[in-house]
């Protein structure tokens, strides 16, 4: 007879909604070159002191929404400045005033706030026992339904309430810079991926050194079309080069900013329509080197790349490509660790099933196999992860999304084993949040999901999306859902107690 009691499933009363008084300064570009060039005639044919009080008034109307704004303006006119004769003549007011007018706000969570994740904070100092500090990621999304990746900060009690720090009206977009270095071994590995490293390969990285820069290979790349005609096949690859050493960069804040304010928002070609679902995952390194990965979707509109973000401090983030015939579509969850002294990660290859995949290296994936098919009536349509695998005693908890009836979402859970996460060992006929009669209307309908969890004082507690337009906070006790996963048969009914 089975003894074990119903999943208590605890819906907290904290919401995360959007916020669309939160907005970042973009470059506003206005119709084509001869548009932009009769904007810039009229502001130049004013008057000194009328360009001085429109400046005033624009100065008096948006300073107090933004940190930097004349940095922003400032930067915008070196945009345009290529289009006016005789610009160095110009006084700062001026400058500032033209870089109004190619100057837009933009609200990153006008549409929704969602699909968070949540790890622990690199900093733990000055709590109290059975207290945690961590940190939340969301999905921003706003006009025209463009993502950026945004931050919060809070601490976990030992009741697992999540008091927040308070959240500041300012955002920061941070500088961006090609990475200082490459690793000419990875890259290729890489190149060899995607080229079948033909002779171009071998000759154009022969004279870089092991660590070379961006500068260092551009250089390099000049000389060798210096050097000979270069048919179209090996005009692609030196396409391919570039564009993959132009996908590897290094986005950084400033030191003082708050997190709160920290805003990663598309800047490449490959991201240009959004930064979606970021799985962040706190990685010890064999040796005990922390770091922080993300797993996410770079997408452009019509394209989807899966990226990897990599930080220390959530200061400066390197943003990487994944690369190997087993990076395919979304949804790419990493181990918090090495397991057999390999990188592994939950995938999903398909659009329908769970895979996993191991490597030897983090940036380069080939190896993946099938992990779960859909078996219950509520992932009918199909399953994918929700955020890294969790270590336990008793194996990794995997939390996974289904899609049944109705395109409906639901949260699942499922049991890896601890040493061949290849193996499901337990798995819920059930999932263990179905979007209640207050979570089913929204900008997409009857959906919860999430990019993470975390356990704390023996609780599971799950950040979630509702319909895609706000996050919420649900909390499981974890010595009862794992003898469930790991009782037979996997069945029981789930008690929600919101």
């Amino acid at each position: 007879m089975n003894n074990i009691q119903p999943l208590q499933v605890k819906r907290k009363r904290q919401k995360f909604a959007p916020d669309s008084s939160r907005v970042i300064t973009r470059f506003f570009g206005p119709g084509g070159r001869k548009h932009r060039k009769n904007i810039i005639r009229r502001v130049l044919s004013m008057p000194e002191e009328k360009c001085r009080q429109i400046l005033q008034s624009v100065l008096r109307d948006f300073s107090d929404r933004h940190m930097d704004l004349e940095g922003a303006l400032i930067r915008h006119y070196d945009r345009i400045e290529a289009l006016i004769a005789k610009a160095e003549n110009f006084s700062r007011e001026r400058k500032l005033l033209l870089g109004s007018f190619f100057t837009k706000e933009y609200s990153i969570e006008s549409v929704a706030f969602f699909n968070p994740s949540i790890v622990q904070h690199p900093n733990q100092d000055d709590l109290p026992e059975g207290f945690l500090r961590v940190i939340s990621s969301f999905r921003a999304v706003g006009e025209g339904h463009i993502s950026s990746l945004t931050f919060r900060s809070g601490i976990l009690d030992r009741k697992d309430n999540l008091m927040m720090e308070p959240v500041s009206p300012f955002l920061e977009t941070p500088t961006v810079a090609l990475n200082p270095t490459y690793d000419k071994k990875v890259f290729l590995m890489i190149l060899k991926d995607e080229l079948d490293c033909n002779d171009i390969v071998y000759q154009l990285f022969d004279n870089l050194p092991d660590q070379f820069r961006f500068d260092q290979l551009k250089k390099r790349i000049e000389e060798f079309k210096a050097e000979q005609v270069l048919s179209s096949e090996r005009r692609e690859t030196v396409e391919m080069i570039y564009w993959i050493a132009r996908s590897n960069f290094v986005q950084s804040f400033r030191a003082e900013s708050r997190l709160s304010e920290r805003v990663i928002f598309p800047t490449g070609r490959n991201e240009s329509n959004g930064i979606e679902d970021a799985r962040f995952v706190r990685f010890v390194d064999d040796d005990g080197d922390i770091r922080y990965y993300a797993t996410f979707t770079a997408y452009n509109g019509r394209n989807i790349l899966p990226m990897l973000l990599e930080t220390r401090d959530f200061l400066k983030f390197k943003m990487l490509t994944l690369n190997g015939d087993a990076v395919r579509d979304k949804g790419m969850a990493l181990f918090p660790r090495k397991i057999n002294g390999k990188y592994m990660m939950i995938s999903r290859q398909d659009g329908e099933n769970l895979y996993i995949m191991s490597s030897d290296h983090i940036h380069l994936w080939e190896s993946t196999q099938i992990l779960k098919r859909p078996q219950y009536s509520w992932e009918f349509v199909q399953i994918g992860n929700c955020g890294s695998p969790l270590e336990t005693k008793d194996g990794w908890l995997l939390l996974t999304h289904g899609v049944g009836a109705m395109r409906k979402y639901c949260i699942g859970a499922s049991l890896l084993d601890l040493n061949d996460p290849s193996r499901v060992i337990g798995q819920l006929e059930e999932p263990i949040i179905i979007p209640n009669e207050y979570e089913r209307e929204g900008y997409v309908p009857n959906v919860v999901y999430t990019c993470g969890s975390i356990i704390h004082n023996n609780t599971l507690v799950i950040p979630y999306a509702v319909s895609d337009t706000t996050s919420g906070i649900a909390t499981i006790e974890l010595k009862p859902l794992l003898e469930k996963l790991s009782h037979k048969p996997l069945i029981g009914p789930m008690v929600d107690s919101s």
